[in-house]
């Protein structure tokens, strides 16, 4: 075993095992695990199957924790393990991407490190939504995109992360935004080469290069990035709807209906896509007085260590982009920029800060990127992951039911009146 899947396995199982400390705290429904667990319970036949319960997203993650339920039990436990698994694998993902950037171990280990440290991804992988299953397949995809970038023949990753996309659109719509990234990458260069286009002072690390994927025709890329995401994305249907068109058609058709409309905004925790970044207005997934002056709280929010400075650390991967054309710059701004953007364009006015939880895991990649620069010196970065770890020590008090903590201490971490 190669020495980068010895360190991916450690890396799965120390951020698995730390997931699962305190896992069942609340032993209740969480959040909107009151919409998610219901509608697995229904898969396995504890209540009536009619009416299918949330329709409005696709049914592999909630098959999953059905699948869950039936080995573990109906429980907390039971729940929310699967979201455990898939936020160890998350954290992986970045490790493979920052492999694929970095070509080393040290700052791809420490892209993991800031990811996990990052408040968004613990908690959401925590509870039994959708959306961690979303991103830790869509990472995982997008890792294998990373890989193959660069490569003269990068038919099998690309394979690979077509198949991951629709495993992860199966989960959660929003799977297909990174699908739409590379789609677009791929759409530009082909272009690009179609018009014979010729950097003047081309050089080894431009994103586009008139030679690259001489062999990726025009078949390949409708293979990789539309019927591999469309099968593996329908296969998540048949468990429920067999092999019936008529159905599979109503469910897509219900789904697009359900996340298009206009929604009736007035959620307490609603917030705009271009406040996400600012961390402006958290999600109170749970807030429950245990004693006089004690609470267990769990706040989507984000560590503002990590995620504050890396919008600075965007305006530089932004600039090597545009001006140095930078290939590592391209793939992280684009995918940073393309799953939070995306947003933008739906017609929806309920919308929540969790939503930019893969763009957010994906800063930490800029953040690497900007503190191993050249002029640098190295220790800068592990200083970097240090501080990261602390924010997250600070605000863990918040971010899990089982820790608990005073109102004093609660209300210190309340920064803003927008957090409350």
């Amino acid at each position: 075993m190669s020495r980068s899947a010895v360190i991916a396995v450690a890396i799965f199982l120390i951020a698995h095992l730390a997931l699962l400390i305190g896992l069942t705290a609340p032993e209740k429904f969480v959040f909107d695990e009151v919409h998610y667990v219901p509608a697995a319970r229904q898969m396995l036949g504890f209540t009536p199957s009619q009416p299918m319960l949330n329709p409005m997203h696709p049914p592999l993650a909630k098959e999953l924790i059905a699948t869950s339920i039936a080995a573990f039990g109906d429980t907390a436990f039971g729940w929310r393990y699967p979201s455990t698994l898939f936020g160890a694998l998350a954290i992986v993902a970045i490790y493979l991407c920052g492999l694929a950037l970095f070509s080393a171990q040290g700052p791809a280990i420490a892209a993991a490190l800031i990811a996990a440290f990052n408040q968004m991804l613990y908690v959401q992988s925590r509870i039994a939504m959708l959306d961690i299953f979303a991103l830790g397949l869509s990472l995982l995809a997008t890792a294998a995109f990373m890989h193959g970038f660069r490569r003269e023949r990068p038919h099998a990753l690309f394979a690979i992360a077509g198949a991951l996309f629709g495993l992860a659109a199966a989960c959660k719509w929003n799977g297909l935004f990174p699908l739409g990234v590379c789609i677009v990458i791929v759409a530009i260069v082909r272009l690009m080469q179609s018009w014979r286009t010729l950097f003047a002072d081309a050089r080894p690390g431009d994103w586009y290069r008139p030679d690259l994927w001489p062999d990726f025709r025009l078949h390949h890329v409708a293979l990789c990035f539309l019927v591999l995401p469309a099968v593996t994305y329908l296969a998540a249907f048949v468990p429920l709807y067999g092999f019936s068109l008529s159905d599979l058609i109503e469910a897509q058709r219900r789904i697009l209906a359900d996340n298009t409309t206009t929604a009736i905004a007035g959620h307490t925790y609603m917030s705009s896509w271009p406040s996400w970044p600012l961390l402006a207005r958290p999600v109170w997934f749970l807030f429950d007085k245990t004693a006089e002056d004690n609470v267990a709280a769990i706040v989507f929010l984000g560590n503002p260590l990590v995620l504050w400075p890396a919008l600075l650390a965007l305006v530089v991967v932004l600039r090597d982009f545009v001006v140095a054309r930078r290939w590592d710059a391209f793939l992280i701004a684009a995918f940073y920029l393309g799953p939070w953007l995306a947003w933008a364009l739906l017609p929806r006015t309920l919308g929540f800060i969790y939503y930019y939880l893969p763009a957010g895991t994906a800063a930490s990649l800029a953040l690497v990127y900007v503190l191993r620069r050249e002029g640098l010196p190295r220790w800068l970065l592990w200083a970097y992951v240090g501080a990261a770890a602390i924010g997250f020590t600070v605000m863990l008090p918040i971010s899990a039911a089982f820790i608990g903590t005073s109102m004093q201490a609660f209300n210190r971490l309340m920064l803003f009146q927008s957090w409350i």
